[in-house]
């Protein structure tokens, strides 16, 4: 097929996707659009690189930058906090209960006291707060789920679609070589194939939770169907495209990402929350067994790879005896930047430009030492902790936030994750701020969608509650049910008049921000 004519139709083809998935029954705001845009550029490539702007002559990229991106991001970030600073009162509660996630970010910007570089490590300190910025515009929407089913199925449908375009009929720029074998590799929209990789699998446990809700929900068939299509369609071109980026770490976290996802829907398991701990517990047994008794270089033959992990023990081999301070590390994102370290890699790794250890424990080590090692330890048991507390009370949101967090445990054993821009780092956050909104909330806020739950328990159900209790439920069940979408008018219509007056005049309007 012409190229040009290609264009056409995938266009058209993205088109009908975001027709089929569209909902007019719950209205989010339209500063989503800004966590949209935000992961548009971070799982493609820089505004500089789409629009062909070169740095100015002499610059210094690794320490200035682009200009342009960098206006690019301020614009966003200035956005965001002005949105989140009319949200003010709902966006300091969700701190007040992140406290681990705060310290972390503080004990970062301590770190910029003592690195070599402060003026570039606080400048990516302010810009890893854009990060947090666009977490909370999504949880502290008015219908938070909504807005996280939004998020999915609008990078989703751009980002994919792209990628599988560039790599069949613009090989020029969705294909490269892999800098440290250098075989062919498939980047999609993307600069590095692991990039493409691991955003690739982000989306595709957000289409397939949507799947799953889609199939448990109880709106109209005809809405569920078409729901159901696009999901399915993005669905089949992620796992297509996953097998493109070749990425095996990515591949990896999906299947075990994926077949927790589908444990927790099971109703055993969701009679029975406790489950949740066995079906972790047995997933990171097995792969710490495979590590510690010799199994690494079994996996890594069985997945395409040589016992080294693709020179990767070889990395960390060399860069864990640099590490400038074992305590507090180098400083936020200073380790890299020093000419002694480059200096020593290039002559162990000629012609391989490193950038990251490929492994985010020891990457965190590099920069922020065994403190801050120490807060990814804290960060990972509290998002567990607090995504299973989740799942007790949705566990239909509850299982994936779960999927999330444990994704990010073995993602960054063989990748970076925990690092600023990075999407890993970005949907772990935001497991463990959703999972930190939905167990603050009002135990009678989460009954509507336990009722059910409950029942299969075989306890007795919630009896009726009061008018003002049933708009608090109503509302919060048209945000959760929107794993379909038009749910909330099969609901409403089955209700009482009464409650339908009481609904039109509590119910909190749709927010412009």
């Amino acid at each position: 097929m012409n190229p040009s004519i290609a264009c056409v139709v995938y266009a058209c083809g993205v088109a009908a996707l975001f027709y089929l998935d569209r909902d007019r029954s719950v209205r989010t705001s339209k500063a989503l659009w800004l966590p949209v845009i935000y992961l548009w550029i971070l799982g493609s490539r820089p505004v500089s690189v789409w629009l062909g702007i070169a740095p100015p002559a002499g610059a210094d990229v690794q320490l200035d930058g682009s200009p342009l991106d960098r206006i690019f991001f301020a614009i966003l970030f200035i956005a965001g906090l002005l949105v989140l600073i009319r949200r003010g009162r709902h966006v300091l509660k969700l701190l007040n209960a992140n406290f681990p996630i705060v310290l972390y970010f503080l004990f970062c910007f301590a770190s910029v006291l003592w690195s070599a570089y402060p003026g570039v490590s606080l400048k990516r300190w302010v810009k890893s707060i854009g990060d947090l910025l666009m977490i909370l515009i999504v949880v502290s929407d008015a219908h938070p789920v909504a807005a996280l089913r939004r998020v999915f199925s609008r990078v989703g449908f751009i980002l994919i679609p792209a990628s599988l375009l560039f790599i069949k009929y613009f090989p020029y720029l969705g294909r490269g070589y892999d800098s440290y074998s250098g075989a062919p590799s498939n980047l999609g929209v993307t600069t590095n194939k692991n990039i493409l990789g691991v955003v690739t699998f982000v989306l595709l446990l957000g289409a397939l939770w949507r799947i799953i809700g889609l199939l448990r929900s109880d709106e109209m068939p005809f809405h569920r169907r078409r729901h159901l299509l696009a999901q399915w369609t993005l669905l089949i071109l992620g796992i297509y495209l996953l097998s493109f980026a070749n990425s095996d770490t990515s591949t990896v976290a999906f299947v075990l990402g994926a077949g927790l996802l589908l444990a927790t829907s099971l109703r055993f398991v969701r009679r029975n929350a406790g489950a949740v701990h066995v079906l972790v517990l047995a997933l990171l047994m097995a792969v710490g067994f495979a590590m510690l008794f010799g199994g690494t270089a079994g996996i890594a033959h069985a997945l395409g790879r040589n016992s080294h992990l693709t020179g990767r023990t070889d990395i960390w081999a060399a860069v864990i005896p640099m590490a400038s301070n074992s305590l507090v590390g180098a400083g936020f994102e200073s380790f890299w930047l020093s000419p002694r370290v480059l200096a020593r890699l290039w002559q162990l790794f000629p012609n391989l430009p490193l950038n990251e250890a490929h492994d985010g424990y020891v990457e965190v080590y590099l920069e922020l030492g065994w403190i801050g090692v120490g807060l990814i330890m804290f960060l990972l048991l509290d998002g567990y902790r607090r995504s299973v507390k989740a799942f007790r009370r949705e566990p239909m949101l509850g299982g994936l936030l779960v999927a999330y967090v444990l994704c990010a445990m073995i993602y960054n054993i063989t990748e970076a994750g925990f690092r600023m821009l990075d999407p890993m780092w970005i949907f772990f956050l935001l497991a463990i701020i959703e999972a930190s909104r939905i167990v603050s909330e009002p135990l009678e806020v989460s009954e509507i969608t336990t009722d059910r739950d409950r029942m299969l328990r075989g306890g007795r159900t919630v009896g009726m509650l009061s008018a003002k209790h049933t708009v608090s439920r109503i509302s919060d069940r048209e945000s959760r049910s929107s794993f379909g979408g038009d749910c909330t008018k099969g609901t409403t219509r089955s209700l009482p008049s009464r409650v339908h007056r009481t609904f039109a005049a509590e119910a909190p309007r749709d927010s412009k921000l």
